[in-house]
């Protein structure tokens, strides 16, 4: 019970957490698409970067391939909430394959300013992660036009005329403050830097970013995030939390990897999840912590997030014509 709780000890949940709206959107998708068609229903890469969803759509009939010479001819593929090339797309023409994009609209918009910038010979320097597939798809957009920097010294190595027509993009789920970091120093060494016309890093990237630094920064001995290990921003939240005071982080994909060790001595755990998390692997943690004599959470709010994201077109139609029918 709670009341056995040391008064010394408490838990802070941060909110926002989990889902983000094209996470939710990426992962209805795949849903709505195993119900409206049956299984199986292919898609290429992991929907999103957690385990948990994974396999649970997989048990539902979903096929999680890793390229699209895996997907029979003419079968339905969704492509993952982090993009594709213009190639792949190609490739699923070629194919028959018929196609619903998860991408995340916010993915989408740094597309069209790879198209854009690279339409007006402009150079893109592309802030991100070497072998991320959200990276290969907007590189893929204007392969001849980017290059890509993925971290601030990274920017000496990037052999251009300092007067040379260039502008930045990023990766939509990289730590804000190495990001702006990374920015400052191409601008020291390219005066003309563009920005894009909107920040690239996504909102529900820089929210949680933010709700664990606010619970950091107010004396916190551990901090808990639950997300993947290839799940950029699950990653970057453990940065943040070191960087803003937590005297220790680490990532989890359950409460099963939690070290018991990691409690001795400890009063004050955060805890946070990545924007591909369902909440029901936080409330394991937290149900764990209990276990381990901590009291029920504190909920703290930085901000609401009301955004919402339509489904692909490709899937609404066909939902619409099967609702006639």
């Amino acid at each position: 019970m709670t009341s056995e709780a040391p008064a010394s000890k408490r838990v802070v949940v941060a909110a926002p957490r989990g889902y983000c709206a094209g996470v939710d959107r990426a992962v209805v998708t795949v849903e709505k698409a195993l119900d409206l068609y049956g299984p199986p229903v292919y898609v290429r890469k992991q929907i999103v970067h957690n385990k948990h969803v994974v396999e649970t759509l997989e048990n539902r009939g979903a096929i999680f391939v890793e390229e699209l010479g895996e997907v029979p001819q003419g079968a339905t593929v969704v492509f993952s909430a982090h993009g594709v090339s213009p190639a792949v797309h190609a490739e699923a023409a070629d194919r028959s394959l018929k196609t619903i994009d998860a991408t995340c609209p916010l993915v989408t918009k740094v597309h069209h300013e790879a198209k854009r910038f690279a339409s007006e010979d402009t150079r893109i320097l592309l802030i991100g992660h070497a072998g991320h597939e959200e990276v290969e798809g907007t590189m893929g957009e204007a392969p001849d036009n980017t290059i890509l920097v993925e971290s601030p010294q990274d920017v000496d190595k990037v052999e251009l005329p300092a007067d040379a027509n260039v502008a930045w993009l990023s990766q939509t789920t990289l730590s804000v403050d190495e990001t702006m970091e990374t920015v400052g120093r191409l601008r020291e060494k390219f005066p003309l830097l563009m920005d894009p016309p909107s920040d690239d890093i996504c909102y529900a990237t820089q929210n949680r970013q933010l709700a664990v630094k606010q619970i950091a920064g107010h004396g916190c001995d551990l901090m808990i995030v639950v997300g993947s290990r290839n799940s950029s921003n699950s990653v970057r939240l453990v940065e943040v939390a070191l960087e803003a005071g937590a005297k220790a982080a680490y990532r989890v994909d359950n409460a099963r990897e939690i070290d018991p060790a990691w409690l001795e001595d400890v009063d004050s755990v955060g805890v946070t999840s990545g924007a591909s998390v369902p909440d029901v692997l936080v409330e394991g943690v937290l149900d764990y912590l209990k276990t381990q004599g901590f009291p029920d959470a504190i909920e703290e709010r930085l901000t609401e997030e009301t955004l919402q994201f339509a489904l692909p077109p490709e899937l609404r139609k066909d939902l619409r014509r099967a609702v006639k029918h």
